[in-house]
């Protein structure tokens, strides 16, 4: 447990580099796009999930479309044997590695063996738990034998391949290479300059052809109303604001808007490592009902979004019918006092001569997610749970006692649930253990029958709600800013968590001169 929880503190953010730039309106930098990014200590995608930064450094054997789709990547074709479950891939000939090394099917077989390896803790492991065996063919053939079918294969096979030569023997969470990381990509690292900017250069010899721009700077901007002051400032060329901030952009000269779909929900976590929830799992119902989702959606993200229920909501497979626990404070107290709740002398609930509440933790700088706690801890102290707020200096997975939590892919339905919801599997921080939940997410990544995977999926997202993990508040979109001589950005691309996935066509994107 102490690496995985180390893996997910370790990524927290994004970049980049401090590129001087005309005010309001006049961010081109001339060849240069500046992005505002959270902070990295690592850049890390064997390790870590998240990482805005890795699809302009690294490929993976397949890659992701504008409309979520699997294309080619670093395998130009694949096949896959039903009868002995095996994908087959080619490779492309000729990639060369950022520091001109040969990249071959030896890096493919080494980076998804140490994502496997239990000692490297990677929470990305639970994505290939079912490979059985990986054969090196020739120096651009390789295959993965799967002990069970995985239908989202292809997908988990987007995962960034690093370079053999310069990890092997190695340690995974601590090498230097993951603060001057080689990749394939279409951009290599130029300068990094701790706590300030991480810089990008185009690689000129990218295989799949030179990107436009020629550098790529996210500059560290980890505070949501900093990033709006330089937005406004011309500091920057791109950032993800919050919706509040981006109202001030709204038709303004120089800059366009682009308000992103995305499959990222917001949730309050349960941590049940806690003893409190051992104690206190029947009274998480309640939680559910006291809480006014529609009333956070408008004041927090100005309605921009949707209200949530569960985790597949953007998904093909999603069950629009299980309980949804829609805004029932009268059910919230009377499920407390079913359980044996008494009202205290000062408003709150107590059971067993203890006060009912909790305390949600939130990550530094995320004011949306702050302000979502903020809102629902009022609501849940209104129906009697002395809920407050917490914004701890670093995130304690295994002690706290709720999170603010944020999830969510915009690809196969396995992604961010079997690895998040399934007993002891890598993305799991709630610690969440249900026997239903873990069987239906089986049959659903072990079946490619469109009907067999709707059934499981509907029976996985019943037994969550008959048993949260979380209590699910929204999905939020993803407001993007940018000066108005950034173009090539896709608006229609549904985005993932945190909105990642704007970079997916960053190759062609171009800058328009100064006006």
């Amino acid at each position: 447990m102490k690496k995985k929880i180390l893996s997910l503190l370790l990524a927290a953010g994004l970049l980049l580099g401090l590129t001087a730039c005309g005010g309001n309106g006049d961010q081109s930098g001339g060849d240069t796009l500046i992005y505002a990014s959270g902070d990295y200590t690592r850049i890390n995608p064997a390790m870590d999930e998240h990482g805005e930064i890795n699809i302009l450094l690294f490929n993976g054997l397949t890659a992701h479309d504008g409309g979520n789709q699997v294309v080619s990547g670093l395998a130009k074709d694949w096949t896959f044997d039903e009868d002995t479950c095996t994908y087959t891939f080619r490779l492309e000939e000729n990639v060369k590695w950022h520091d001109g090394e040969p990249f071959t099917a030896e890096d493919v077989k080494f980076t998804i063996e140490a994502i496997m390896d239990p000692e490297n803790g990677s929470e990305n492991a639970p994505n290939y738990e079912d490979v059985e065996e990986i054969s090196i063919l020739d120096e651009h053939t390789i295959s993965f034998r799967l002990s069970a079918p995985n239908v989202a294969f292809l997908d988990y096979m987007t995962m960034a391949i690093l370079p053999k030569h310069l990890l092997e023997g190695e340690d995974m969470q601590s090498s230097a290479f993951f603060r001057a990381p080689v990749g394939t990509g279409p951009y290599k690292l130029a300068g990094w300059d701790e706590g300030q900017a991480i810089t990008l250069e185009r690689n000129a010899d990218y295989f799949k052809g030179a990107a436009r721009i020629e550098k790529i700077v996210f500059k560290i901007v980890p505070d949501d109303n900093a990033k709006a002051l330089q937005m406004q400032s011309g500091e920057l060329t791109l950032a993800h604001l919050t919706p509040k901030d981006t109202e001030n952009f709204l038709g303004k000269e120089g800059y366009d808007v682009y308000e992103m779909k995305t499959s990222d929900y917001r949730g309050i976590l349960f941590n049940f490592q806690n003893p409190y929830w051992t104690e206190n799992r029947d009274l998480i119902p309640a939680v559910c009902y006291a809480i006014d989702r529609q009333a956070i959606l408008d004041a927090v993200v100005l309605g921009r979004g949707v209200t949530a229920y569960g985790p597949l909501q953007r998904n093909i497979y999603n069950n629009e019918d299980v309980e949804r626990y829609d805004y029932d404070p009268s059910r919230a107290r009377s499920i407390l006092e079913d359980a044996g709740c008494v009202m205290g002398e000062n408003g709150f609930y107590e059971r067993n001569g203890q006060e009912v509440g909790f305390v949600i933790s939130v990550g530094a700088g995320d004011q949306v997610r702050l302000d979502m706690a903020q809102a629902a801890a009022q609501q849940l102290r209104e129906v009697g749970v002395n809920c407050t707020v917490e914004v701890p200096a670093k995130v304690d997975w295994g002690g706290q006692m709720a999170y603010l939590i944020g999830w969510g892919s915009p690809f196969d339905a396995d992604d961010h649930t079997y690895k998040v919801f399934g007993t002891g599997k890598g993305a799991n921080y709630s610690g969440y253990s249900n026997p239903l939940v873990d069987q239906y997410l089986t049959e659903a990544r072990q079946s490619d029958d469109p009907a067999v995977r709707k059934e499981a999926y509907a029976n996985f997202q019943t037994a969550l709600a008959e048993d949260p993990a979380f209590a699910f508040i929204c999905y939020v979109d993803a407001d993007y800013v940018a000066s108005a001589a950034l173009k090539g950005i896709t608006p229609d691309t549904v985005l993932g968590h945190h909105g990642v996935g704007i970079f997916w066509n960053v190759t062609e994107w171009t800058l328009e001169a100064n006006t």
